[in-house]
């Protein structure tokens, strides 16, 4: 995978826009959470009158949201587009989009979970990274930690992220950057928005997945010989996998599946949902320690 092109950083009293790609927005108190944060920080927010005009679990036609993507993208008054949430569909404008009618000047694009089918297509189509980081229905529940380190690097007064974990003992790699939630990047292999994962540090996240379902997907992963090309795996939060059957703690799936690839890994890092979601860009250059369980990444 070749490195992105990072969009510059913002100031607040510029326009952010917002969309809506996937599902169908029902957290309107949360959603609103999300929306006064960003404005109390002093941005203006676009926000659409048809934002979410539900279509089944869909907050939209592909058409409808595929508009709403492409518009935002070419508001030339707007500095970044940020999500109002994840769910599922994002993946179907991918199918469907004409990247034609997309202007080139990179601007922000955030959110992750769902979202992780715009980063990589951005970043495969248009050489452009976006953001890996909290939706507006998710940021209202984020640490106050969390998010100043959202803007903090939004607005460039950080350069350099590190982020700490427990590592694997296997050394350190650097390679490109390229966050993803695990079932989404899972059904992403073999599709047109799907990178060359050579020099690559993957980094992983998901919810409500059970350990067996981790398993299958990562066995996928390894059959398919995507695992082979990574120069190392950060693995986030995976939560929400609670089972009530006999299972392997998600941990030992991890270890089962991946330890036998010799590359660098660090798991339980700081992002993902239901707890603190570091900004993870797309396609910049990151260094993965495993001796000292560390991810650091820089512009």
């Amino acid at each position: 995978m070749r490195i992105s092109q990072l969009p510059s950083s913002i100031n607040p009293s510029q326009k952010v826009q917002v969309i809506a790609p996937s599902g169908a927005l029902r957290e309107w108190e949360r959603f609103e959470q999300g929306v006064k944060i960003w404005r109390d920080r002093g941005y203006e927010l676009g926000i659409p009158e048809d934002l979410s005009q539900p279509w089944g679990y869909l907050a939209g036609t592909d058409e409808q949201r595929c508009q709403q993507l492409i518009a935002a993208w070419n508001d030339p008054k707007s500095v970044a587009i940020v999500c109002a949430r994840g769910g599922y569909g994002s993946m179907r404008l991918m199918e469907k989009l004409d990247w034609q009618q997309l202007h080139d000047h990179p601007k922000w694009l955030i959110g992750f979970s769902d979202i992780t089918a715009l980063l990589w297509g951005f970043a495969q189509h248009k050489g452009i990274g976006g953001l890996h980081a909290p939706v507006l229905t998710t940021l209202g529940n984020e640490p106050a930690r969390s998010q100043q380190q959202l803007f903090d690097w939004l607005e460039g007064k950080v350069n350099a992220i590190t982020l700490s974990g427990e590592g694997w003992s296997n050394g350190k790699a650097t390679g490109v950057l390229l966050p993803a939630n695990l079932t989404l990047a899972t059904h992403i292999i073999g599709t047109a928005i799907c990178p060359d994962l050579e020099n690559v540090i993957l980094a992983i996240e998901d919810v409500g997945e059970a350990p067996y379902r981790v398993d299958r997907m990562l066995t996928h992963w390894r059959w398919s010989g995507h695992l082979q090309k990574l120069k190392g795996i950060a693995i986030g939060r995976f939560s929400q996998a609670e089972v009530s059957t006999p299972s392997f703690p998600m941990e030992d799936v991890w270890r089962d599946r991946l330890s036998d690839l010799g590359i660098p890994i660090v798991s339980n890092l700081p992002f993902g949902h239901d707890g603190e979601n570091a900004p993870l860009p797309v396609g910049c250059m990151a260094e993965i320690d495993s001796d000292n369980g560390t991810l650091r990444y820089s512009r």
